[in-house]
């Protein structure tokens, strides 16, 4: 069965971070259509004053961060220790567990282009070790397909693999196709699949997408995508749909308010960041 359009999503212009102009696609309103993915920030900007104020320090519990920039560049410090600079076609991939708290600084560049997903954590996972990597170029497989190629950020295309989610399945595609030109994707029935343009037009299921529009797909084995014109640049995800309760407060998000307000509590008396004892008693 062919998967079709179910809801689209076109985002609005909004201002985050220390003055970051960003669309945002996905959030508290499309959670549950969506899920697992909560959330799905889009950069595009030719204009470095829209976007190097960066993220300064702030907490995350209970989801995992996603960074994709198929253009520019974004530098990453944790309370882990970690110090890390992604560029061009590179991913940042953090699951904040427990408990982190990191900066995303921006510098400027001829162009930022890409997406920030958030990946809800099951619920038996939300309190996991906070953990981060950077998925560099070299470890990306560029597969070839007639009228152009898919970029394999994370999880299984066929018989090829990539990054693998510790927590939850992720297959992430970045698919470029010539104008004209199609890809037929097998999916399994009960994943739950999305589609973003991140550059031009493309008919996804039949219907014509406009570009920075995001697209839930029904059920089904197949999806089609076929590139309009001046060719087309779309981002795929499939996973697995919690079902689960979500309790969402900005930067953490877990399954009851109790839980929220735990978070907040340990925010305020220092207990945020867990320690390795800590672990051995949670889990």
């Amino acid at each position: 069965m062919e998967r079709k359009i179910k809801t689209r999503v076109t985002g609005f212009r909004t201002v985050d971070g220390a003055g970051v102009s960003l669309v945002r696609v996905l959030g508290k309103d499309t959670l549950e259509e969506f899920d697992p993915i909560l959330m799905l920030d889009s950069f595009d900007s030719e204009n470095p004053a829209d976007y190097i104020a960066g993220f300064p320090m702030h907490p995350h519990r209970g989801i995992e961060t996603i960074s994709y920039l198929y253009r520019g560049k974004m530098k990453h410090k944790d309370t882990l220790g970690n110090e890390d600079t992604i560029t061009d076609g590179e991913v940042q991939w953090m699951n904040s567990g427990s408990g982190i708290l990191h900066e995303e600084q921006v510098p400027a560049a001829e162009r930022l282009l890409g997406v920030q997903l958030w990946l809800n954590l099951p619920s038996f996972k939300k309190m996991s070790t906070p953990t981060y990597r950077a998925i560099r170029n070299i470890d990306i497989e560029e597969i070839s397909i007639e009228g152009g190629f898919i970029r394999l950020l994370s999880g299984k295309y066929g018989e090829h693999e990539g990054h693998k989610g510790e927590h939850l399945p992720l297959d992430y595609y970045d698919v470029h196709l010539e104008a004209g030109k199609k890809v037929v994707l097998d999916t399994e029935r009960e994943e739950s699949v999305m589609a973003f343009t991140l550059l031009g037009r493309a008919n996804i299921g039949g219907e014509v997408v406009d570009e920075k529009t995001a697209v839930k797909l029904t059920e089904g084995d197949t999806l089609t995508i076929r590139a309009l014109e001046g060719g087309s640049q779309i981002l795929v995800m499939k996973s697995k749909a919690l079902k689960e309760p979500v309790s969402w407060a900005g930067p953490i998000v877990m399954n009851s308010r109790e839980e929220i307000n735990q978070a907040f509590e340990d925010l305020e008396n220092g207990t945020f960041i867990k320690t390795s004892l800590d672990f051995k008693i949670e889990q």
